[in-house]
């Protein structure tokens, strides 16, 4: 995996678009994985191509966070099942929406001091 920026704390999204996002200043292209310990590419270009094995940094980082927010691109999407599965037997719950609704609601629960993470999948 690429060497991941250094942030002072989790950064909010400053925005999204355009394949990729923009956090604390910086630009990212493609999707992304935000936790409390980092900030990580993720190799996904539709929700549907989420695997267990994707989602690592998000299992590594679970005791730092509460809720897991997915943003599933353009449109609500479902995980598959298997990867539903996996992350709840480790006993988090993903809440997936469209990835808009998705920055701002890691955005609201981050400005509240809410232990969040978020996996983003990035949108034109």
């Amino acid at each position: 995996m690429a060497s991941r920026p250094r942030f002072d704390g989790q950064p909010f999204v400053d925005a999204y678009g355009e394949g990729g996002f923009r956090l604390a200043g910086q630009r990212f292209e493609g999707s992304v994985l935000i936790t409390p310990r980092g900030l990580f590419p993720w190799a996904v270009r539709s929700v549907e191509d989420a695997t267990s094995a994707s989602f690592a940094p998000v299992l590594e980082a679970s005791p730092d966070f509460d809720f897991l927010i997915v943003g599933s691109g353009t449109e609500t999407a479902f995980l598959p099942p298997a990867v539903r599965r996996h992350l709840e037997s480790h006993t988090i719950f993903p809440d997936v929406m469209a990835t808009g609704p998705a920055c701002r609601t890691y955005n609201l629960m981050l400005s509240e001091n809410r232990r969040v993470a978020a996996a983003l999948v990035a949108v034109g």
